[in-house]
């Protein structure tokens, strides 16, 4: 069928483009992921939305396509939390191991996926690699506690192979937006989703309202769907898409400063996690709230409800 009919309304700039409907947004992404298209047209597909920017009916659309192909998480009877990490480490050490640690220790089933996106940060799955977790090679199936790491390729191929078109053109394309947004459980999830920039704080609000999503959202590290250790950053999260603030920001100048490892290489930020994890070190502010804040979540599933109330406090 190809894409072209869809590049003419996307592809006319920034003053020219418009936007397509949920239902052309669903065709045109997974002809994308089925590989239905040449790489001419994938290629004009990423910049012309680059330039354009995703409407929030446009990646409500893409998401359709996407979920409609995704390897999905098997029902578990709970919901699972499932933390996107895309961003890697630049400045600052990649502490989604962490969170994602410190939930399963709750009783919470977590659910981690990603893929390295860039060739000089350090990812989530390097750490988990130092941490003796090793990636999944097929869908994993999660029970209460569990934790897995699923590379983006278990769940998409598709959606991987869009995501290494940013090595090819320097820049990012709507698959990077769709990860954080999508969910890839068959049954329950409660989505961790960060940005980077306020505007994307805006369009993916929006996003979340239109699917009804059970999300929360924050500025998180470096684009990682934890909070940063340094300062606490506003927490929202969504109800069947309706939004509501559980967590103010941190105001004023920091006072003092967690310690943190020197470097964020992965085998400096596994040791960091463990010293955490075994008590050596305090767990930081900012990601204790975020875990509290999550586990509150949580209580709203009667087969947690026992485990949780007591410990939603201590996380």
């Amino acid at each position: 069928m190809g894409i072209s009919q869809y590049i003419k309304v996307i592809g006319r700039g920034k003053d020219g483009a418009r936007a397509i409907t949920r239902e052309q947004a669903t065709d045109l992404f997974g002809q994308v992921l089925d590989g239905g298209v040449t790489d001419l047209e994938t290629g004009a597909f990423c910049l012309a939305m680059r330039i354009k920017g995703e409407t929030p009916e446009e990646m409500a659309g893409f998401l359709d396509a996407a979920h409609a192909r995704l390897q999905r998480v098997p029902d578990n009877g709970l919901t699972t939390v499932v933390l996107p990490s895309y961003n890697g480490a630049r400045k600052l050490p990649v502490l989604t191991p962490l969170l994602a640690m410190l939930l399963a220790r709750h009783g919470v089933p977590v659910l981690v996926h990603g893929t390295a996106t860039e060739d000089k940060r350090v990812f989530a799955s390097s750490v988990f690699a130092e941490l003796g977790i090793a990636p999944s090679h097929g869908v994993p199936s999660l029970a209460a506690g569990g934790l897995a790491f699923a590379p983006t390729e278990v769940l998409s191929p598709g959606l991987k192979r869009l995501l290494d078109v940013r090595r090819a053109v320097g820049l990012r394309n709507p698959a990077h937006s769709l990860v954080k947004l999508m969910n890839p459980c068959a049954g329950r999830a409660f989505i961790v989703s960060s940005y980077t920039h306020p505007e994307y704080a805006l369009s993916m609000a929006a996003t979340f309202a239109l699917i009804g999503a059970h999300a929360m959202l924050l500025r998180g590290t470096e684009g990682e769907p934890v909070a940063d250790a340094r300062r606490i950053p506003q927490m929202a999260v969504f109800h069947d898409g309706a939004a509501h603030t559980v967590q103010p920001a941190q105001e004023g100048p920091l006072v003092s400063l967690p310690e943190l490892p020197a470097t964020v290489d992965a085998a400096s930020t596994a040791r960091y996690i463990r010293a955490v994890l075994d008590g050596a070190l305090p767990v930081p502010t900012p990601i204790a709230l975020q875990v509290e804040h999550i586990l509150r979540e949580m209580q709203r599933q009667p087969a947690l409800e026992t485990t949780l109330a007591q410990e939603v406090t201590t996380p």
